[in-house]
């Protein structure tokens, strides 16, 4: 079987075989030979079996210096970074890269990347505990540190050598742009030239290292760094979907009609007997057709004939947001419980109320679920967008029988996920797995079409809210009573242990338990249904609905206290200062308080998630009953701006997706099955609907911070707001509509 990924590589066994022939070659010849050496040398020889004088040295394999996980500098110039975290569109690759050969001072142009291998030891999120996975927005906060270190110390081991490859002071020794050089004796070496010698010195600790102060920063913070996943936009980058091995067979899974469905029995005779399918088998999760490719396994998918027995669920989505919205007449845990909101609110002369509904919603990445395997009874070697590789790794193991250490993943780029992927289920993984095992050391790709993520995936959980606010007689807000029912992601996952506490997941409340306003009495109550839906994250997580109604919400409040809904916001967030530094920047970036003509309104809001702190005033059209978004201000505070542009683009795309479900998007249920299909049942905004946008990135000197997931909850709430003020209609379900 040949291995596109992994294959025989006739350069590095020719280098190798070199190296083994030079075991003559004497270290005091070699450096005798480089302290001459200046910009032009190209090295000739190599050192394979030379220790470093004293403590431990970096890894190094042929021509290559590897001081780390992170960093590797061959002797072609070319400066590697292994990136931990999957790259799914969120520019993380650039991002990782930027920050290590910064303090590397390499030469962007010869920057490349590598996804990293499966290794919870070397590339664990500490964000997310001893795991190696991508998700939360936490990618640049967990690595930042990390990754700076890593470039820091792989510059020093160089500096080291060259300080005494020229018996000159470290002090004198400088480094830019991949080139290291002593000005005062003129010599100087680029990286690979000192490549070599570079991994005998000692690996510094982290005491030993200084790192950069902000304004010696040469890529970090800059515009018009160029990208360092083009791939994606060429066609060169490689997705699950280009994985091409030899004698791969390809498979396609009849998921249940209804959401808890059992198979009953099945015939697979016709499926059989239809061209190129090769095997039919049955899974936990319904029937996998095996064929020789994604045709045949279709044809033979469409003649399976199954009995279900569908009478775990049956319910509509009319049904169930009843039952929820019942369900939040009624006090629930509690998530937060500042004063004494109830007893407030029911001796209050001027209270206003109000219940909000969310639908269920699908991710709609545009590469569906897909993952290739090939597996026996020793190993198993993967190839596929995966988020959580450690997660996976341990489902793997488990469905086959093996030790996790004897799977291994190989990461790829993903055409989204909008947390899809990271599914602590494992659900479209470990059906690979179990196709995988019924055709051991045969490749297998797996394929979901469109229609199997609409309908058999996982969602975003579908949700209710009241709230319940009053004010006092000079309109002050004095209580604010919230109650939240819906589905729990975190239950019976791995995830749970310090998810939910005390009955309450957090992702079901943020947003809303760490509401920033000073209100005196404030209330949060958690209701948690059990239902066979399927749930995980969805792209900001809770933040998707809880940022609509408090901001929507308060806009309201601002309204019946006749106050400006800006002022309103400043006045309750003296304590927050960078919620304030954005709501201000955009206030004024967007010429807030000027009028506009009539049918037009602007609309603010403002929420911290993840750390990152985005505030955006929109501007609507709203004709013939139709909402038009015409502009989006959107100011941002994200601690360090590693990548400027990729944090504007971040925000865009935030924007655009948030607007889908802001204005389109809902998935429904008819007798416990999904009705929605595909784009023409499932909208999404479309190019023509997108708002022109300005991103506007407050400096800080604070740690960075995602910018994956926080553009995406304020603009629905900034929407309706700017749709009341257009028509003086307020609107409490999403998608709105105003007919």
């Amino acid at each position: 079987m040949r291995n596109i990924f992994n294959g025989y590589s006739p350069q590095r066994n020719e280098q190798q075989q070199d190296a083994q022939g030079e075991t003559g070659t004497s270290r005091r010849s070699f450096i005798k030979l480089l302290s001459t050496a200046s910009a032009g040398l190209t090295l000739g020889v190599h050192l394979p079996t030379i220790a470093a004088e004293s403590g431990t040295s970096a890894n190094t394999s042929g021509s290559e210096f590897s001081p780390n996980a992170f960093v590797r500098v061959g002797a072609d110039n070319t400066v590697t970074i292994m990136i931990k975290h999957l790259d799914m569109g969120q520019g993380v690759t650039t991002g990782l890269a930027t920050i290590a050969a910064d303090e590397l001072d390499a030469d962007w142009a010869n920057v490349s990347t590598e996804a990293a291998p499966s290794n919870a030891q070397e590339y664990n999120n500490l964000l997310f505990g001893p795991v190696q996975g991508t998700g939360g927005s936490t990618a640049i906060a967990n690595s930042f540190m990390q990754m700076r270190y890593a470039g820091a110390k792989a510059r020093a081991m160089l500096v080291s050598a060259a300080s005494k490859v020229w018996k000159v002071p470290v002090a004198e020794v400088v480094v830019s742009q991949g080139v290291i050089s002593h000005h005062a004796s003129g010599k100087s070496a680029t990286f690979g030239q000192m490549a070599e010698l570079a991994a005998l010195q000692t690996v510094p600790t982290d005491e030993q290292i200084t790192l950069k102060n902000p304004e010696q920063f040469t890529l970090i913070g800059k515009t018009g760094t160029s990208r360092k996943d083009k791939g994606k936009s060429n066609g060169t980058a490689l997705f699950t979907q280009d994985v091409q091995l030899e004698g791969m067979l390809t498979a396609l899974v009849a998921h249940p009609p209804a959401f808890g469905a059992k198979v009953i029995s099945f015939d697979s005779a016709a499926a059989k007997q239809s061209s190129g399918v090769i095997d039919v088998v049955q899974i936990p999760t319904g029937i996998a057709v095996i064929a020789k490719d994604f045709w045949s396994a279709k044809v033979g998918r469409d003649k399976l004939q199954i009995e279900w027995d569908r009478s775990a669920f049956s319910k509509n989505t009319a049904e169930m947001k009843s039952d929820y919205v019942a369900l939040a007449q009624k006090p629930g845990l509690p998530a937060r419980n500042d004063g004494n909101a109830p007893d407030v609110l029911s001796n209050a002369k001027n209270v206003v109320e109000a219940t909000y509904y969310f639908p269920y919603l699908a991710h709609a990445a545009m590469e569906p679920m897909n993952c290739v395997v090939v597996a026996d009874s020793e190993k198993a070697e993967l190839w596929y967008g995966a988020q959580l590789q450690t997660v996976d790794q341990m489902s793997v193991a488990a469905v086959l029988g093996l030790k996790p250490e004897n799977v291994s993943i190989n990461t790829l780029f993903a055409g989204g996920s909008f947390g899809r992927r990271a599914n602590p289920q494992s659900d479209y993984v470990l059906e690979a797995a179990h196709i995988a095992k019924s055709q051991p050391g045969v490749p297998v790709k797996l394929v979901w079409t469109r229609e199997d993520d609409m309908r058999a995936g996982y969602y975003r959980p579908m949700y209710v809210h009241k709230i319940r606010g009053s004010l006092d007689e000079d309109g002050n807000i004095e209580a604010w009573e919230q109650r939240i029912v819906g589905q729990s992601i975190a239950a019976g996952t791995p995830f749970e242990g310090f998810m939910v506490k005390e009955g309450v997941d957090a992702s079901s409340v943020e947003g809303a338990s760490t509401l920033p306003y000073a209100i005196p009495n404030l209330s949060v109550q958690l209701h948690t249904v059990n239902l066979p839906v399927p749930v995980v994250w969805w792209r900001s997580v809770g933040h998707t609905h809880t940022a609509f109604s408090t901001e929507t919400f308060f806009d309201e409040l601002a309204h019946q206290a006749g106050k400006d809904p800006v002022e309103f916001r400043t006045a309750l967030l003296k304590n927050h200062p960078r919620h304030l530094g954005v709501l201000k920047l955009a206030a004024e970036k967007s010429g807030w308080g000027t009028p506009l003509p009539k049918g037009r309104g602007r609309g603010v809001a403002v929420h911290e998630s993840f750390n990152s702190f985005v505030a955006q005033v929109v501007e609507v059209t709203v004709e013939n009953g139709q909402i038009q978004v015409d502009r989006v201000v959107c100011a941002v505070d994200c601690g360090v701006a590693i990548n400027p542009d990729i944090i504007q683009a971040q925000m865009q795309g935030g924007i655009g997706f948030g607007l889908s479900p802001a204005l389109l998007s809902e998935i429904t249920l008819q007798d416990g099955a999904v009705v929605q299909s595909n784009f023409h049942d499932y909208q999404v905004l479309r190019g023509p609907q997108m708002p022109d946008i300005e991103v506007h990135i407050v400096p800080s000197a604070e740690a960075p911070t995602g910018v994956g997931e926080p553009g995406t909850p304020p603009i629905a709430p900034a929407v309706a707001n700017a749709v009341f003020a257009a028509t003086g209609k307020r609107l409490y379900d999403l998608p709105m509509k105003l007919s």
